[in-house]
């Protein structure tokens, strides 16, 4: 009953024209007013951002602001795979031999997730990550890894809520959401890097278009809190061993280590 309920309330509230007027007045100047209170409400850190508070012309803006440089450190360890975001570690296992994932006692189909079945085979029996981000957190997304870009293309139309309710209740939202993959490879081995947008905007900006990624380098942000899937291959991912599920973790943070 309660997922009927959920259902339905999202399915009502998250049509194309709310979606736009969200986000007409978040880039508009009215929302400049809110900006304040927003950045109290979730305590965010005012010290790290590049620019000062009254700077920001409308909520936009301040949501996908970028930070100092410095503030974050780069894990230096060269087979290190670090956190390409701000967020929380929500989940972390092994993708099953059928290609799918469960994560709140639900399950979620990589081949799905990625569009095709070939694409999915590669990473079965593999390690999955989950990283979730609140409204509360820095939004710019880094590459995890020193990297070759082999593969990147866009799926889905209509984006639902990551947070937890939205695990539990919604419909697949991590493999139907609007998704923007990337997939890298590093020392031969492939990382799939699937930028999940959230509930009413589906913007997930990609601003680099290079063929090579440094690892820590900025590739993309999101427009709303939203979610990043890292798939690794069979064997090829060993997880940090001080790292426990839920945890905060920042960009440069290293999530594991890729196995030689």
């Amino acid at each position: 009953m309660k997922q009927k309920l959920y259902r339905s309330f999202i399915e009502l509230t998250n049509g194309p024209f709310t979606a736009n007027l969200i986000k007409k007045f978040t880039h508009s100047n009215l929302s400049r007013r809110l900006i304040k209170s927003y950045a109290t409400f979730y305590g965010i850190n005012l010290e790290e951002m590049q620019g000062d508070i009254h700077s920001y012309e409308n909520l936009h803006l301040f949501f996908t602001r970028k930070i100092k440089e410095h503030s974050r450190v780069i894990d230096p360890h060269p087979t290190s795979i670090i956190s390409p975001v701000d967020g929380v570690l929500e989940d972390v296992g092994t993708i099953h031999a059928n290609s799918l994932i469960y994560v709140k006692n639900k399950s979620y189909s990589i081949t799905e997730m990625l569009g095709a079945s070939d694409r999915a085979a590669k990473y079965a029996e593999g390690t999955y990550m989950i990283l979730y981000l609140s409204p509360a957190h820095y939004h710019r997304i880094h590459s995890p890894v020193d990297a070759k870009i082999i593969n990147r293309y866009s799926l889905g139309a209509r984006s639902y809520p990551v947070n937890r309710l939205g695990l539990k209740y919604g419909d697949a939202t991590l493999s139907k959401n609007f998704r923007t993959i990337s997939e890298l490879e590093c020392a031969g081995k492939s990382i799939a890097m699937v930028k999940v947008g959230a509930m009413f905007i589906n913007s997930v900006e990609i601003i680099n278009q290079n063929e090579e990624w440094e690892k820590g380098e900025e590739v993309a942000y999101f427009s709303f809190g939203s979610t990043v899937v890292l798939l690794f291959e069979k064997n090829t991912f060993q997880l940090n061993g001080t790292l426990s599920v839920p945890s905060e973790v920042k960009v440069g943070e290293a999530l594991g280590m890729m196995n030689s």
